[in-house]
Parts: C-alpha cells; structure tokens; sequence
C-alpha cells in the first residue's frame, strides 16, 4: 500500500508539470496492491475537494490513514482496474522502533527517504475480498521537489527480515553519479551501514525491465508486478551470513518518462 500526494506516478500528474506549476494536492491516490488466489490493484487519483491532509490524518476521498505516535492505521475504500472490484477493510501496522534519519538520494538533497519504521508488525482484515492476514511489516516515505525522472536514470531497493531487525538495499543510478546504501535496522531501534556485495544481475521481466540486487547468489522466486517500466518481485538471497526472503523492486525512469508509457498508464490509474 503506497499513499502518494503528488502521486509520482501519475501520468496526469505529469502532464499537468508539462503544461507548467502543478499542484501535488490535485494529485492525490492511494494505490493498494494484493496478490496470490485473489489479485486485485487499485490506484485512483483524488481531486483536493475530496483530500484532506493534517500532521497525524491523510484523507484520500473513501480511505484514510491515521497516525496516533504509536502506530499506523489504514481505512481502504478503493475500487480496482481495470476489473472494478471493490478493496476494502483496515489495515493496522505497529512499529518495533521508529526511526528520524531522513537520507538524501541524490546528491543536491531534492530527494529524500526516510524508512519510518522499517522493522513492525501489521494487521490486515478486509470484507472485500474477505482476507486477514499478519506479519512483518514495513513503513516508508519518500519526498522530492522534483520529478523522479529529472534526476534518477533507474533505481533497485530490496527490504528483507534478518535474525533481530531488517535490511535494505537502496542501489540508484543517477546521471551525477551512482549510489549504493545499505543498512541493517535493529528491532529495538538504531541502524548501521555495512558494505554489501557487488551488484548482480537478476532476469529481465517479461516487459524487459532490469532487475540487479547488491546480494549473492540471488534468485527471483516471485514477480509480483510487471509492467513497462516498474517490477516488483520477491527475491531469494545471501545476505549477512544467511539467506533471506527479499521483497525487491526495480523502476525505470527512462521507461516511465515515454509518452507511449505514459498514455498506457492512465488505464491502470484512473482519475476522478
């Protein structure tokens, strides 16, 4: 589940930036993703008279996110495509620590990322579809005063459970220079850098989207989501001494940034 103000994205989100100024808050989705027996995806885009925003509440016309210091709860109310089959329940994740580091991701600090809390637990009941799940969990954000395409060529970002907390991968090609971080969370808070492997390459998707991953002896097990320029899959690797189970995505900027991409997106995300 990804919750965009200023959906990045959007391909009406780019049109309108092409045209001129364009307002992040008429711009505004939460894209929900489930996959296995019952696959549904939905990623409408909000107009601002149905968003409301303030420092612990989010508001995205039918579904909402709460904030209260102590966790994160989700209210889904979305529709999917292009099969319009109805998403909705709650989702309730409760961190282990919560982290303050914001890190720059390229090197004039327009991009910033700041794993919130990257080692937790959610909850998951939904009606529709009827499912309920728990488990690990994760929670991020991103923030840029630019499109990601004006200063990312294509990136990879892996996140895997280890014995005491996670690790993340981040492994971005920029046209001023690449970037490699790694960092294992601890469950009880505090986080350290460590050098990862080289990167490898990982098979191309069936659209031919690029995968690599800074582990060893890496496998993917799962694709999740394979579309022209973005893939998320899941990912068996070497990593700290052990073997881990990688939830794993690649997007390619270059791809994002075609007009012919652009065009084919507003089928998956539409705007109302």
């Amino acid at each position: 589940m990804i919750a965009f103000i200023g959906s990045v994205f959007s391909p009406y989100y780019a049109w309108a930036r092409r045209r001129g100024s364009a307002d992040p808050m008429r711009h505004c989705a939460l894209n929900v993703a489930l996959y296995g027996k019952t696959r549904r995806w939905a990623m409408t885009e909000r107009r601002p008279h149905v968003v409301d925003r303030s420092p612990g509440h989010f508001q995205i016309g039918p579904s909402d996110l709460a904030w209260d210091g102590g966790g994160l709860i989700a209210h889904i109310n979305e529709r999917g495509m292009p099969l319009p089959r109805r998403i909705k329940g709650t989702l309730r994740l409760f961190p282990a620590a919560v982290e303050t580091r914001r890190l720059p991701l390229d090197a004039a600090g327009r991009h910033r990322w700041r794993p919130i809390a990257p080692c937790a637990r959610v909850e998951v009941t939904l009606e529709q579809p009827a499912l309920s799940w728990r488990g690990s969990a994760y929670f991020d954000t991103n923030e840029g005063d630019r499109p990601l395409e004006a200063d990312f060529v294509r990136w990879d970002w892996s996140r895997a459970d280890i014995p005491g907390g996670t690790a993340i991968l981040y492994d971005l090609q920029r046209p001023d220079g690449d970037l490699t971080l790694a960092m294992r969370y601890n469950a009880r808070g505090g986080v350290e850098d460590f050098t990862p492997p080289p990167p490898v390459a990982l098979p191309r998707t069936k659209w031919r989207v690029e995968r690599r991953i800074c582990a060893g002896d890496a496998r993917v097990t799962q694709t999740l989501e394979d579309t022209p320029f973005y893939a998320r899959s899941v990912v068996d690797a070497a990593l700290l001494g052990g073997r881990v189970t990688a939830m794993h995505e690649s997007l390619s900027l270059r791809r994002f940034a075609n007009p012919v991409v652009q065009a084919m997106l507003a089928f998956r995300m539409p705007r109302v």
